[in-house]
């Protein structure tokens, strides 16, 4: 099973809260909570029992949970694209290069890549990162107390070389996607609205629009018409969207 999980801060009177999302393709789980980190996750009680392969931005939290992991790379395109252009470093480019021409082989074969294949593009990419490397000598420890601060470009090349089997899993995992695209349409709508009409004054409709959005994000993705489905619901026969 792969599912896809993003959070995002929405404000309930003035305070910030964290509405976080649990996707499919078929369903769509929207919760909202004080905290943003593991007090919420294990409240929900959702991602602490996944098993199956989860799809998001890299975020610790996410990381720390026993379950398969699948890295957004449009994230890492974003990120690959500002080395590029902001920090003058080619070999951004050339890692950009390198992800796009897998995607499309993995669409051309319709599948995951032969092994040989998989071997070729893994010594680019460690080719490419060494060559990063080279050009982003750590920063040494100041002797001050926590992890001594790195650029932009060196915290990404640490997380593509920590996880290159996650950054690469779409790719040899034909179910699981390049981005996290999935979870990110969820948000954005969510960030319309505050754009638009502001937060909320109360907790309680928050958590009254989390479940509404929930349930007709859900029916949407299963070609249900909302409109339709919430004149059912006010005449008490709502449709029960299908988990399967």
């Amino acid at each position: 099973m792969i599912a896809h999980t993003d959070e995002t801060g929405m404000h309930v009177s003035g305070k910030l809260y964290w509405l976080h999302v649990v996707a499919t393709t078929l369903l769509t789980w929207i919760g909202c909570h004080a905290k943003r980190g593991r007090q919420a996750i294990d409240a929900f009680g959702i991602l602490t029992e996944f098993v199956g392969t989860l799809v998001h931005d890299g975020w610790k939290t996410y990381r720390d949970l026993a379950c398969t992991h699948a890295l957004c790379n449009a994230h890492h395109l974003r990120e690959l694209t500002f080395v590029f252009e902001e920090m003058g470093q080619a070999w951004a480019n050339r890692l950009i290069d390198v992800l796009i021409s897998i995607l499309e082989e993995v669409k051309i074969i319709g599948g995951p890549l032969p092994t040989d294949r998989m071997a070729h593009y893994r010594s680019l990419y460690a080719e490419i990162l060494a060559e990063g490397d080279a050009v982003n000598p750590r920063a040494p420890p100041t002797g001050k107390r926590g992890k001594t601060k790195q650029n932009k470009a060196r915290n990404l090349l640490d997380r593509l070389y920590l996880y290159a089997d996650d950054v690469l899993r779409f790719a040899t995992d034909c179910d699981v996607p390049f981005s996290n695209n999935v979870a990110e349409l969820v948000m954005r709508m969510n960030k319309v609205k505050e754009k638009i009409s502001g937060g909320f004054r109360t907790l309680a409709g928050l958590e009254s629009f989390c479940t509404i959005r929930s349930y007709l994000a859900t029916l949407q993705k299963q070609g249900i018409n909302t409109f339709d489905a919430l004149t059912l619901a006010f005449q008490g026969t709502p449709i029960q969207p299908r988990f399967a």
